[in-house]
């Protein structure tokens, strides 16, 4: 299959609207028109991982942590970043990178953190403003129906778990049509009224050209009346880390006994165990201090997450446990998420998993 049809699934489940700012998620390299072979899903695109695409016979690398991060001002193989780029480039293997659109999603890598550990009753976090849009259109009463069906079949409508949402009221609409016009209703230079329906829905930014599209093909006037108006309101489903909780209370050392096993740490830093026993969780792929406050907010009992530099975990205020399990370790199971997404949508496409264990960190 060509590559955009990848790409095109991948930024609809996962769309890049929702990487932060100083993310390179994306196509990095290659041609939306290549024909991909194979695709091999792995953690980091490094020299092995490139060597392990050839041999297997895949043109198409897919890595959660982008190769091409702050941006390249030389290609002469002084670095390994430039020598996977060089190498790349000469064997026609595409790089795509899936980062932080993939962490902010709800079904994406903290999800993935949780269904390893059990967690039931998950949430976002901290979610994220500006990804919500308030659609409001008039249409005709008779035609109500099949405009309603059009814009929530483009994705309008959901908030958190609920979907197909909308308000409506009734009113009159009026128009005059004028020179060049060709109105569904009415005649020329005659104002008309005609009873009306006004549709409100919660749209998703992302999905707000599709929508748009859909409701403009499926209405019946010349010229479709209606506002969009940017919301303050936090999108549930989209935002920074995860809590939720285990099915019972545990001893908070078990708890991370478990951890340890089922994510083959090297080994876990923690905090001072002040809950002896443990129930709500809250954690984060990847660097997560940033969220230590939320997770005290949330009244988590321990929070897991990697990357705490020394000073970080005073941050504790013996109010919650912090646990450090290591940046590999928490956001290993990503490449398993990634395959099995594709796998469901792609069932005879040559999707692999790497063999490679690419963690540059070694344990005594």
């Amino acid at each position: 299959m060509q590559l955009r049809q990848i790409t095109q699934f991948l930024e609809k489940q996962f769309p890049l609207s929702l990487q932060e700012d100083y993310d390179n998620a994306g196509l990095i390299y290659g041609y939306l028109e290549q024909e991909i072979k194979g695709a091999l899903v792995c953690l980091d695109s490094n020299e092995a991982i490139v060597d392990e695409a050839i041999e297997t016979g895949c043109n198409l690398i897919i890595a959660h942590h982008p190769i091409v991060f702050r941006g390249l001002k030389k290609l002469n193989g002084k670095t390994y970043i430039e020598r996977v780029v060089e190498k790349c480039i000469r064997h026609q293997i595409a790089l795509y990178a899936i980062h932080t659109n993939l962490d902010n999603h709800h079904k994406g890598v903290n999800h993935k953190i949780a269904e390893k550990l059990g967690l039931i009753h998950t949430r976002i976090l901290r979610p994220m403003n500006d990804q919500l849009i308030k659609l409001v259109v008039y249409v005709p009463q008779a035609q109500f129906a099949q405009v309603d069906q059009a814009i929530l079949g483009a994705g309008a409508g959901h908030i958190g778990n609920y979907s197909e949402c909308h308000f409506r009221s009734e009113g009159i609409g009026s128009f005059k049509p004028e020179d060049g016009a060709k109105p569904a209703l009415g005649e020329l230079h005659r104002r008309e009224e005609v009873q009306e329906t006004k549709l409100e829905y919660v749209v998703a930014t992302h999905l707000l050209n599709d929508v748009l599209g859909a409701m403009k093909l499926a209405h019946p006037y010349e010229e479709v009346a209606y506002e969009l108006i940017r919301l303050e309101n936090k999108h549930q489903n989209f935002g920074a880390g995860l809590i939720g909780e285990l099915p019972e209370p545990m001893d908070s050392l078990d708890f991370l006994k478990i951890v340890k096993e089922r994510f083959h740490c090297g080994s876990i830093k923690y905090t001072d165990l002040v809950h002896q026993k443990i129930q709500k969780i809250a954690l984060c792929g990847g660097a997560g201090s940033f969220l230590v406050p939320d997770a005290i907010r949330a009244q988590a009992d321990l929070y897991l997450s990697a990357d705490f530099k020394y000073h970080e975990f005073f941050d504790a205020e013996s109010k919650i446990i912090i646990a450090d399990m290591g940046h590999f370790e928490s956001e290993q199971f990503t490449s398993e998420l990634l395959t099995e997404r594709i796998k469901e949508n792609f069932p005879n496409f040559a999707i692999r998993l790497t063999k490679l264990n690419t963690n540059p960190v070694n344990y005594l």
